[in-house]
């Protein structure tokens, strides 16, 4: 496969989502666009789909609910991205909830946004009753998703009975459509005001430098990446969705579906890569695999590309068509994704920012580099600012997926923008071909008494590669370089004790003020947000 610079895809203009959904109208008519898979479930196509929206706006509009804060709780569904659209394309401002937060931060998320109606799902009904019971959150309109065709019934009787209240709706791109509040990896969230002009723009530039067929959609619908990947792209690339409700049915759903590609944040992509050695190893075929792998390389070297062939058993593991994972989120081990490489399954990684509407850089399906997160959208620009000697500096954004600002938050919003430049807080630097690399977080640097910078993410993305390690975070507690593990001790009963020497072996090959002195085991998990980042401000007592 050839590697390298090639024109952009062809993908159609629009400046606000309504404009979106006219053209995946358009262009895929009675094409199905989502599906779920749930028991007596009908797939909607992209004509249903735009009537619907325009019936579940309509109903919303003769309730009342114009220019109103309208947030949306629940599972991933097919309901859930209908009512979005609806909500922002009639007008009013969708505030996506996420569905793990504890009951209190929602309740107060709801009076922070100043919501005035809450769409939330028949499994998050006991959350809307506890609601109701406050009296802080005030006259909150609640609906049910489970009497989503209901409304939309309704709001399709208006419209034969001459309501045009939706479509007379003015939406502009500078018209405020969402506020989306950020993961919180670090401390408190803030609110980000995204525009039509916002997504939509962002939306296009991904699609004109990644193109798929058939997605599947597994990342929780409340997080903007989820939106760009995949629920905005389908009705641009007019392909279909299938919408899984959660991350627990990740293998069932790859092979009842068969996805040609799939959105992942780096945890799922390393589950994929493991799960095809611990079935090897389990197997007695480990040995086998690494010699197959070889003679596949040195075919690729003269350009004979053989991977589909050698390792079909491992596809149809994934359910046989997958190819493509498009990848962001948090830091990708490249050596994870150069291996999923060498087994057939492109690994596109890609950088972005909620407040970017959220892609930044990405690779593109044949124009990519291992380590990198590829080059700047088409719609936005990056600044490094004060690179260090090695051209590492503050990464700077500006563009028209930049955020209108924070909600009710004026002094952060000012602190967050260099004039026209969003700081993003993250570290990198771009190469002579102009692809981006991050390598940190500023919140995260560690830094030392004696002056010098440490990255954690430098550390443990090195520190994964040790094959018994499923999660490690690096921090500084005490004045201590510190690692804190959690080991796949059921596949490595040995793991403990190899650690204790590979640590000290890994030490010695890196510098000493890099070097990691305080080792913790963990017995669970690391607690992560939704998209499978570890909350940090969780992990040492210096940082709470």
């Amino acid at each position: 496969m050839k590697n390298g610079p090639y024109p952009y895809y062809e993908i159609a203009d629009i400046h606000t989502l309504r404009d979106l959904i006219d053209y995946g109208k358009s262009a895929g008519g009675q094409r199905t666009v989502f599906y779920t898979g749930k028991k007596n479930d009908v797939p909607v196509s992209f004509l249903e789909a735009s009537q619907k929206i325009e019936a579940f706006g309509t109903f919303l509009l003769h309730r009342g609910l114009s220019g109103a804060h309208i947030a949306i709780l629940g599972e991933n569904s097919t309901e859930w991205c209908l009512s979005y659209f609806a909500v922002l394309n009639s007008g009013n401002v969708a505030v996506p909830l996420d569905r793990d937060l504890p009951e209190e931060e929602l309740a107060e998320l709801l009076c922070r946004c100043d919501c005035t109606a809450l769409i939330t799902s028949g499994k998050y009904k006991a959350r809307a009753e506890a609601f109701r019971a406050r009296d802080d959150l005030g006259q909150i309109e609640y609906i049910n998703l489970e009497d989503f065709e209901s409304c939309v019934e309704a709001g399709q009787e208006l419209i034969r009975d001459g309501d045009r209240s939706f479509e007379q709706v003015q939406i502009r791109p500078d018209t405020l459509a969402c506020i989306v509040y950020t993961s919180g990896t670090s401390g408190k969230s803030k609110g980000v005001m995204l525009s039509h002009k916002n997504l939509a723009s962002d939306a296009a530039a991904t699609c004109r430098c990644v193109t798929a067929r058939n997605t599947q959609i597994f990342l929780p619908l409340n997080h903007c990446f989820s939106w760009a990947s995949a629920m905005f792209a389908v009705f641009l690339y007019t392909v279909d969705a299938h919408i899984s409700p959660d991350l627990k049915r990740i293998v069932k759903d790859l092979n009842r579906n068969r996805p040609q590609n799939i959105s992942a944040v780096p945890l799922m992509a390393e589950m994929l890569y493991n799960s095809v050695w611990n079935a090897a190893r389990k197997q007695g075929r480990e040995k086998q695999l690494r010699r197959t792998l070889a003679w596949s390389r040195a075919l690729m070297a003269l350009g004979i590309d053989l991977r589909r062939t050698l390792f079909r058993t491992i596809r149809e593991s994934f359910g046989g068509e997958l190819d493509t994972v498009i990848c962001g989120g948090a830091a990708l081990d490249p050596q994870i994704q150069k291996g999923l490489y060498d087994l057939g399954l492109t690994v596109i990684n890609g950088y972005g920012i909620t407040e970017c509407s959220p892609v930044v850089a990405v690779n593109r399906n044949r124009d990519f580099r291992f380590g990198s997160v590829g080059k700047p959208l088409p719609c936005n620009r990056i600044r490094i600012e004060d690179p260090d000697e090695r051209g590492v500096g503050e990464i700077l954004v500006a563009g028209s997926n930049v955020m209108l600002g924070y909600y009710k938050d004026p002094e952060a919003t000012a602190a967050a923008f260099d004039g026209e430049w969003f700081r993003t807080g993250d570290y990198g630097y771009l190469d002579g071909d102009g692809f981006l690399y991050i390598t940190g977080r500023k919140k995260n640097l560690i830094i030392l008494s004696n002056g010098e910078n440490v990255s954690p993410e430098e550390l443990e993305e090195k520190l994964r590669r040790l094959e018994y390690v499923c999660e490690v975070a690096v921090y500084e507690e005490e004045r201590v370089i510190t690692g804190e593990f959690f080991l796949d001790e059921q596949n490595w009963p040995d793991a403990r004790e190899r650690l204790e020497e590979d640590l000290r072996q890994w030490n010695a090959g890196m510098p000493s003020y890099k070097a990691v002195k305080r080792i913790k085991i963990r017995d669970v998990p690391f607690e992560k947000t939704t998209t499978m980042k570890i909350k940090r401000y969780l992990l040492s007592s210096d940082r709470k």
